[in-house]
């Protein structure tokens, strides 16, 4: 039995006995993994990335990572292995056969980028973090800075012009293409082999998760929010930390 709910143990055991009709969508931090004070301050559990791998092949290579973090980050997490990835929350996205897409940033974003980049400097304990096609400016160090960030990416936002979009996560304001979000990512990796006509999984963590939650709530799949405080959310179950999932997926992935 897996040492999760018994709802949730539902879930894992449906993808146990039918691994092949099933598609994995995971965000990775605080899902994955830990959360920490800082980006670059993760620590990835060493069997993690074998894990994944035994898992994937037991899904027929169903199984991607969907994350606000850029791919080339997210791939040395979890190096050598390379899985089917959404980076920067879709911005990019590497299909199950290695076909990668990027959006091009625009001169007015990149202007706001370097503008950030100085105002950060003058808030301590604040990370300025570029992502290339998107930038995000965390104060889980200093939230006392929170609203001076928050005004700050706002008229950032503003100077940019269309085609771009605010988004709030976990002690974090992140400034993106709004062409993608996680739900359309996951909405992608549906309509491309070998994730078409499976019932897709999704579990996540943060507001930013939300819209792959609802992508596949609309597909008929399943959505599970990582939850270690009370939260409003459209996953349908839950669980209580990254370390309980871990469990779930390592005892789902010895049971090739």
């Amino acid at each position: 039995m897996f040492d999760v709910g018994r709802a949730v143990e539902d879930v894992f055991s449906d993808i146990d006995s039918n691994p092949l009709g099933y598609a994995l969508f995971l965000d990775i931090d605080g899902t994955l993994i830990d959360l920490a004070a800082t980006p670059d301050a993760i620590q990835i559990p060493p069997d993690l990335p074998g894990i994944l791998d035994r898992l994937s092949q037991r899904l027929g290579g169903a199984m991607a990572l969907v994350t606000g973090r850029a791919l080339p980050y997210a791939d040395r997490l979890f190096d050598p292995r390379r899985f089917p990835i959404a980076g920067l929350h879709g911005v990019e996205r590497r299909c199950a056969d290695g076909r990668i897409t990027r959006s091009a940033p625009t001169p007015a974003f990149d202007d706001a980028k370097r503008e950030l980049a100085r105002a950060a400097k003058a808030w301590p304990g604040v990370l300025f973090e570029d992502k290339s096609a998107a930038v995000a400016i965390h104060y889980r160090q200093a939230p006392c800075y929170a609203m001076e960030v928050d005004v700050t990416m706002q008229a950032a936002l503003a100077a940019i012009g269309p085609g771009y979009e605010l988004q709030r996560g976990k002690m974090v304001v992140e400034i993106r293409p709004d062409s993608a979000d996680k739900g359309r990512a996951v909405q992608a990796f549906l309509h491309e082999p070998p994730f078409t006509g499976r019932i897709p999984v999704a579990i996540g963590d943060d507001v930013t998760d939300e819209a792959m939650f609802k992508a596949v709530n609309a597909h008929g799949g399943a959505s599970i929010r990582i939850v270690e405080t009370p939260a409003e959310t459209t996953a349908q179950w839950r669980l209580p930390s990254p370390r309980s999932l871990r469990a779930a997926l390592s005892a789902l992935a010895a049971r090739s």
